[in-house]
């Protein structure tokens, strides 16, 4: 895949949450390519600093920062510390999940707490927490990570869908509270991305039929594909372009 250059992001400031693994890690190497100072939350320390370790050769080598983004207090008192050490805060990539499969019979109200916790919570308190340095810089780019799932009514993950349904109303809601402040809110829509933890879980067969019957392209989604989205809306090739909801799912959807 040839790669593309997106203008004004050498030198910006981003965070990406979940970074150090599947679809958020090949984030944070697609904006470290183009130059940016990338910041990286994740919980899982000993894949966030291999992550890190292997991308110091770069001209400006990522921050990774152990949290827990569930622990909300955390959040609060972390995010300030990190936005320092990247000297600002340009961009906010939320992309942090968890797609575990359950039934309806088995959610209990700690079950159900905890998956808004890990897909929804974190969301708009790691948007609040960038917003003093967004309006320092006078603007900024909030990308939001969605998914296909709720749209196409997919089974098994109730708490889930809700979760990324509800992503995209509070990015449309977002993008018009900030939007004055020259700050755009967006959101991507990854279809099935062949990331290792997808193609361990849940690749069968019987998906692969579903997947291919239902996407227009005849191909697999890489995370690269997904990357190059949210660097595109990060950038400022996409200045204009806030409260909207982008797609990259071969055409499934």
């Amino acid at each position: 895949m040839t790669k593309a250059v997106f203008p004004g992001l050498d030198g910006k400031a981003v965070i990406v949450t979940g970074g150090a693994s599947g679809i958020g890690a090949q984030i944070v190497k697609t904006l470290v390519s183009q130059g940016a100072r990338v910041g990286f939350i994740d919980r899982t320390a000993d894949v966030g600093h291999a992550l890190a370790a292997s991308l110091q050769s770069a001209a400006i080598p990522p921050i990774f920062a152990e949290m827990d983004l569930t622990d909300l207090d955390q959040l609060e008192s972390a995010v300030p510390r990190l936005i320092d050490r990247l000297q600002g805060a340009d961009v906010l990539v939320n992309n942090a999940a968890n797609d575990d499969r359950h039934a309806l019979a088995d959610i209990t109200p700690a079950f159900w707490r905890n998956r808004m916790a890990v897909n929804l919570d974190h969301f708009i308190f790691m948007s609040k927490a960038v917003l003093p340095a967004m309006q320092r810089a006078g603007g900024g780019s909030i990308v939001n990570m969605g998914s296909c799932s709720w749209r196409l009514g997919l089974a098994g993950m109730t708490a889930y869908v809700t979760a990324k349904a509800a992503i995209e109303g509070m990015t449309n809601g977002l993008a018009r509270e900030l939007g004055p402040q020259r700050i755009r809110v967006n959101c991507v829509i990854p279809g099935f991305i062949r990331t290792p933890r997808q193609v361990e879980k849940w690749l069968t067969p019987e998906l692969e039929k579903i997947i291919f019957d239902g996407q227009c392209l005849p191909d697999f989604i890489e995370a690269e594909d997904v990357a190059n989205m949210v660097a595109f809306l990060a950038s400022d090739a996409a200045r204009m372009c806030t409260s909207g909801t982008y797609t990259v799912d071969g055409g499934w959807i």
